[in-house]
């Protein structure tokens, strides 16, 4: 059996800056990263990529322009809100479109540069043991790190329970040819109809663009259904390499236990339940579970208190704010405050697609404006 100081199971966000952040804080430790298929590898995602989420990277030693080179930012977000209210701004920093194949290849790359070790093998056993994790009685690792994803296999393991149907999200995400006077502009369509529901359309800046549709498990979503909002919210679209997937949100996150297996990204139920953004998530819980990986005290409590530390305010926040977004004319309140006002309009933003808060100001301008 080998035996390695880290081994992540998942090679995508989460795994690779887990396995980053293991490397830069023990240079000495060997990081074994396990994945079942061979990079590059496509994934299930709307491939935008927040610049909070790069800022995390370049704190790993990742060159941001690297990771998006090739593609081009897009600097406006245009919001819909359920009941109709449009608003267009241009956001404090742009964000990129960066395709799953490509962005989780380089992320590996740089990992492996570090001295990871990258192996091909899909985890089917995970036994903890009291000094170490063995998988499949093949490998045995000090700290093990789960990246796995939303079916993660040593989740599982870990017998935690799996989010409920109104804390899980199915989205369906195809490719098309960019929209109309869509260059450089994040769209987010929202919709009364099977509410909370959402589209997407996000352009990579080479002609071709990330479109998507998602609704709650829980209100008997379907693939017609996916493929009925997806054409209802954005007619005109054709979309090609359709697939759809699972997103655990955080109002069904578990508590990180203690001991040596740790959950970031997907596994650990890290998906926004206001706009389903899931990368910035992956590469900060990533990035701190390798930390606490080698950090000589109990894993999994150090990766619970740094979460706490890191997330905690904006977890309470983006949770309040998804209870509160059941009420439609709410959120149209919110979005007809962010036209309004760019600071709100920036709250908003970094509320859904990083780790922004709740904030009396936004809260105190969407009352103003319910009708």
């Amino acid at each position: 059996m080998e035996h390695w100081d880290v081994v992540v199971v998942g090679g995508g966000p989460a795994g690779a800056a887990a396995a980053l952040a293991a490397r830069q804080a023990a240079p000495g430790a060997r990081v074994l990263v396990l994945d079942r298929v061979d990079f590059p590898r496509d994934k299930v995602c709307g491939d935008g990529v927040a610049p909070e989420a790069l800022d995390v990277l370049a704190g790993l030693g990742v060159d941001p322009a690297v990771v998006t080179a090739g593609y081009a930012a897009n600097p406006r977000l245009r919001l819909r809100s359920p009941r109709g209210t449009t608003l267009e701004r241009a956001t404090e920093r742009p964000s990129s479109v960066v395709p799953r194949a490509v962005l989780d290849a380089r992320l590996i790359a740089a990992a492996q540069d570090s001295g990871a070790v990258l192996r091909r093998w899909q985890v089917r056993k995970v036994d903890i043991r009291n000094q170490h994790v063995e998988l499949d009685g093949t490998f045995s690792a000090g700290v093990l790190v789960a990246a796995d994803g939303a079916e993660s296999v040593v989740r599982r393991a870990l017998r935690v329970q799996r989010n409920l149907p109104h804390q899980l999200a199915v989205a369906i995400r195809g490719y098309a040819p960019e929209p109309a006077g869509q260059s450089g502009v994040q769209v987010l369509i929202t919709t009364e109809q099977r509410w909370p529901a959402y589209a997407w359309s996000f352009p990579l800046g080479d002609g071709r663009a990330n479109v998507g549709y998602g609704e709650l498990v829980s209100g008997g979503a379907t693939r017609a259904g996916l493929l009925d909002g997806l054409t209802r919210l954005l007619p005109g679209v054709e979309p090609a390499e359709l697939r759809a997937h699972r997103l655990p949100l955080t109002t069904g996150r578990p508590r990180q236990p203690d001991g040596r297996v740790l959950l970031a990204g997907d596994a650990a139920s890290l998906i926004n339940p206001l706009t389903g953004e899931g990368i910035f998530y992956a590469v900060l819980s990533g990035s701190l579970a390798g930390a606490a990986a080698v950090s000589g005290e109990d894993p999994g409590a150090e990766l619970r208190r740094a979460l706490r530390r890191r997330l905690g305010r904006h977890l309470r926040s983006s949770s309040v704010a998804s209870r509160l977004s059941s009420r439609p004319q709410l959120m149209d309140a919110v979005f007809r405050a962010a036209a309004h006002d760019q600071r709100v309009f920036d709250d908003v933003v970094a509320l859904g697609l990083a780790d922004g808060r709740l904030t009396p100001r936004t809260l105190a301008a969407a009352v103003r404006r319910l009708r």
